[in-house]
């Protein structure tokens, strides 16, 4: 006995009609909706004067929340460099004796790597890291687009929208 798979003996095509042949309903279908969108009032911003607010759930480039005394939340566990798809985050840890038993000595992202997919925020257990809402970013060498500690940590008051929609979101799931 021979053995028949759906590959084997695929369904047979259907058959087009005139009209589908022809490609003419498909093409004035196609001209309708241009010139329909043509006419519709446009929508323009002044970008540099007139700036859009982003949404809480926006997620512009990832940044390290700063606690109120100074320190960082960040215990250099290591995931967000793990699960980051294009491998844009680097983490070096030390161990001290005081408030946590490990801190960052060295965090850098390569927001020319960064493709802002939000795996990092989504993988730390300490919220350490999340998504800002800035999406201005230009650099004129290669080495401005390493931001270290000193551009990372931002105050946790700055980034309060963002933390407060994240728990909000946790908590429904």
């Amino acid at each position: 006995m021979k053995y028949r798979s759906k590959y084997n003996n695929p369904k047979p095509k259907r058959k087009m009609s005139f009209w589908e042949r022809l490609y003419l309903p498909e093409i004035v279908r196609g001209l309708y909706t241009s010139i329909k969108h043509l006419f519709r009032p446009k929508f323009v911003r002044q970008y540099p004067e007139e700036k859009w607010e982003a949404p809480s759930a926006f997620r512009g480039r990832p940044v390290l929340v700063q606690e109120d005394n100074g320190a960082e939340r960040c215990v250099a566990c290591g995931l967000c460099s793990r699960v980051c798809p294009p491998l844009a985050i680097e983490v070096q840890a030390s161990e001290t004796e005081l408030l946590k038993e490990r801190y960052p000595v060295r965090f850098e992202i390569n927001m020319l790597r960064c493709i802002f997919c939000g795996f990092c925020e989504e993988v730390c257990p300490e919220e350490a890291i999340v998504m800002s809402k800035d999406y201005e970013l230009t650099f004129r060498k290669y080495d401005d687009a390493i931001y270290g500690m000193d551009k990372l940590l931002i105050p946790k008051e700055q980034l309060k929208d963002r933390l407060d929609y994240l728990k909000e979101m946790r908590n429904k799931s």
